[in-house]
């Protein structure tokens, strides 16, 4: 049974229609992206799964147990927390009080400072910075806040919404690589990255969205195979014709 399970999702931003029938599915485990040019749906889609956009048809499952529209507060309680574009951080609060408020739904003091510790190792950086505003944290510390503030939540599912945007090649190397040591410790991870070649280096599965549906699904290796993925970003429309939807 997949942890994740996303069926015929449709959504809207007023009378504009983001999604156009989504399914996809994330098993324990997996480490898999959402993919395609900008506007196609994949950050609504993640939007709709934790809460933060109520979608107008469809189903979403997470661990057995009907989630669609739940409020994102039930959501993160649930075990499903995002780390949205842009990382919206509070840029007032210091590194710890971001933490803290990660932390706010499952805040228990006996658990809180070992689960500190944990993410000082992931981030080290973050010790160092602890009693420094986060406005003040580079674009790439900030991004390790984020992703660490949402941990704190003891997520069964981490949605990453666009981790790398904005950041330097060295930096984005790192969160890449920051990425992937969360899968190898048993994260189960569902990535929107606008990077396509280099999340195709880490991810299991991948699904290639456009015009707010599915066009192709697969494994890494299947999409490199099938689809010219530079055609799909830079605009040729028969990229992706000779491609089946396969789960």
């Amino acid at each position: 049974m997949a942890m994740l399970t996303v069926e015929n999702l449709e959504a809207s931003y007023g009378a504009v229609k983001a999604l156009h029938g989504i399914s996809i599915e994330v098993a324990e485990g997996e480490l898999v992206a959402l993919l395609g040019v900008n506007g196609v749906g994949k950050s609504t889609t993640l939007k709709s799964i934790s809460g933060v956009l109520r979608p107008v048809k469809g189903t979403i499952t997470f661990l057995g147990e009907p989630i669609t529209n739940k409020t994102p507060e039930r959501i993160v309680r649930r075990g499903i927390s995002l780390v949205p574009e842009g990382r919206e951080i509070f840029g007032s609060l210091t590194v710890e009080e971001n933490l803290r408020l990660g932390a706010f739904s499952v805040y228990k003091r006996d658990r809180y400072k070992a689960d500190l510790e944990e993410v000082f190792e992931i981030f080290p950086i973050l010790k160092d910075r602890f009693h420094q505003a986060g406005g003040l944290l580079s674009g790439g510390e900030q991004q390790m806040l984020a992703i660490a503030r949402a941990l704190m939540a003891h997520p069964k599912l981490l949605m990453l919404d666009e981790p790398s945007l904005g950041l330097s090649p060295a930096m984005t190397d790192q969160i890449f690589a920051l990425i992937d040591s969360l899968r190898e410790r048993g994260s189960t991870i569902l990535l929107v990255e606008q990077n396509a070649e280099r999340a195709l280096e880490i991810v299991d599965r991948a699904y290639l969205l456009a015009n707010g549906a599915v066009e192709f699904a697969g494994t890494a290796e299947e999409l490199r195979r099938k689809v010219d993925i530079a055609s799909v970003y830079f605009g040729d429309e028969d990229a992706t014709d000779s491609c089946e939807v396969t789960q």
